[in-house]
């Protein structure tokens, strides 16, 4: 594969939410969409497989969303994988790697907006080694209580898709 190819896209009607703190769906006018708390880290989680012609150059994970209510401030996203592989995790219980985050992004100056966020990572332990042809998960969060950088945006994040990149 090459640079900008596409490996995977997630949408809200996939979501495997957490046991807590999930993120809950909703629709806008009829889109389907999963609302991000502006006051709790809320998370959702997918499945999927990453393709045999994965060349190992990292990832780019692009996040579709728009806001609520909030017109000003930043948001701030967080992507963390986990390999499941062939005989690598006991899904008994999680295993994910460290969340890599967006840095503060400022929303769109209108609610509603669809704007893409981005977050990066490297080939190896910043995607807990997943290789080409195995099954991971991917979580998705909002880092409402700002660990990684300033979230100050009012109001719930609304995610219309999830995609992942070649990096």
């Amino acid at each position: 594969m090459a640079s900008g190819d596409r490996l995977a896209l997630f949408l809200p009607s996939g979501n495997e939410p957490p046991s807590s703190n999930y993120a809950t769906l909703d629709t806008r006018n009829l889109h389907l969409i999963l609302d991000f708390d502006a006051t709790t880290d809320e998370e959702a989680v997918w499945t999927d497989k990453l393709p045999e012609n994965y060349d190992d150059g990292g990832i780019t994970v692009r996040i579709g969303y728009s806001m609520s209510s909030a017109e000003a401030d930043d948001v701030v996203w967080q992507v963390a994988l986990e390999r499941i592989g062939d005989q690598q995790l006991d899904v008994d219980g999680d295993s994910f790697a460290a969340f890599q985050s967006s840095g503060a992004v400022t929303v769109p100056g209108t609610s509603g907006l669809v704007d893409v966020a981005t977050v990066g990572l490297t080939h190896g332990a910043q995607m807990d080694s997943v290789a080409a042809g195995e099954q991971y998960r991917l979580k998705l969060r909002r880092d409402a209580d700002s660990t990684s950088a300033t979230d100050d945006a009012a109001g719930d994040a609304e995610v219309h898709f999830v995609e992942v990149i070649e990096a």
